[in-house]
């Protein structure tokens, strides 16, 4: 019996300790510190082909992962578990220069090829928006993907872990490498996935590696309407802010993107309130819904935004991952199953060859 420690229990780390909990011949351990999980902050949204980003590394990360969620939502069903956490209701894309929609719209058709998951696209004016999404305004047209979907970071995870029945310790632990092994809050493990995001480097950087992430502060808000949105599209503008509809009433706005902030878990009433200002004149009942909450939470950045996974360099069995920024939600989940492959020694549909980890840690010259 393999005995494996996953150091993170965000997107990444639950879904590593799913699809490990499935082999036999491994004990899983999660150790998590419980604070400033960009996952559990994130109302995600899974729409990544409309990203005009020239990495094509990255694109094929998102585009796969988000068909990797199809995977992802049958096994967890098989599981015996609801999948009440992710629901493909659409997405709307809304442009200040609208006669960038057709350009968006024949870039999404040429994508649709590979990703069928993209579903219906069509170019709406505010008719017929107002039937899927009654009182947004604010705009000629928008863009419509059927396939675009949203996701409940805290509910996938919790989901996640539930369907593992791992061992899950809330704690803050340290790495120590052994002659034959790993030790961890006392304990020995063969194996050690970090999946700990923007504190990766509070793990390696004792050991004498520099990481190239950085944190990134994120808020959100929570609202509750006096409305089922359970079908209504994610709200996708330029900027930050999107609207992010859910079930049961709930609207979540969000989410910023603050850097140099380190690990300030504080919420910053007046930085959210100038994201609600924006989106008022999109949606006007956002003015008099009630606000039931903030989430704030860190993500982690490269210094070039690309994330990366793979063994870490010279520690044999120990693997890694980081550097997902905003998309983690997207990347997250199959980046997590890739971990849980490599470490049996399993190739997957990812190379990391083109998410190089030692790009990203290194070993301090001496």
């Amino acid at each position: 019996m393999k005995k494996v420690a996953i150091v993170g229990a965000g997107i990444v780390g639950a879904t590593a300790a799913y699809y490990l909990s499935k082999e036999s011949d491994m004990e899983v351990t999660v150790f998590d510190h419980g604070h400033g999980q960009a996952t559990k902050a994130a109302a995600g949204i899974i729409s990544p082909w409309f990203s005009k980003r020239r990495n094509k590394a990255w694109y094929k990360m998102a585009r796969l992962g988000a068909d990797f969620y199809v995977d992802l939502l049958a096994d967890i069903e098989r599981s015996g578990q609801e999948v009440n956490f992710y629901q493909r209701s659409g997405v709307f894309l809304l442009k200040k220069d609208e006669s960038k929609l057709e350009e968006l719209y024949k870039l999404a058709l040429q994508r649709r090829v590979e990703s069928p998951l993209i579903g219906e696209l069509t170019i709406l004016d505010q008719d017929a928006v107002s039937e899927l999404f009654p009182g947004l305004q604010g705009f000629e047209r928008l863009l419509y993907a059927s396939g675009g979907a949203r996701v409940d970071g805290q509910l996938l995870v919790t989901r996640l872990l539930e369907a593992s029945q791992v061992k899950v310790i809330n704690k803050e632990v340290s790495l120590r490498p052994l002659a034959s092994g790993y030790q961890i809050d006392n304990q020995i493990f063969d194996k050690v996935i970090l999946s700990t995001g923007a504190w990766l480097g509070y793990l390696l950087e004792p050991l004498g590696y520099e990481v190239d992430v950085r944190p990134q502060k994120g808020q959100l808000r929570d609202y509750e309407v006096d409305l089922d949105m359970a079908s209504y599209p994610v709200v996708m503008p330029e900027g930050e802010w999107d609207l992010i509809p859910f079930p049961a009433g709930r609207l979540s706005l969000g989410a910023t993107h603050e850097n140099d902030m380190g690990f300030d878990l504080t919420v910053d009433e007046n930085l959210l309130q100038q994201m609600a200002e924006k989106a008022s004149p999109f949606y006007p009942s956002l003015k008099d819904a009630m606000i039931s909450g903030e989430r704030v939470g860190i993500r982690a950045y490269t210094s070039d935004f690309s994330p990366f996974f793979g063994q870490v360099p010279n520690l044999s069995g120990v693997y890694a991952a980081s550097g997902l920024g905003s998309s983690g939600l997207t990347t997250g989940p199959i980046i997590g199953y890739h971990l849980a492959q490599m470490l049996q020694g399993r190739s997957g549909v990812l190379d990391p060859v083109d998410y190089p980890i030692a790009k990203y840690v290194q070993r301090k010259e001496i």
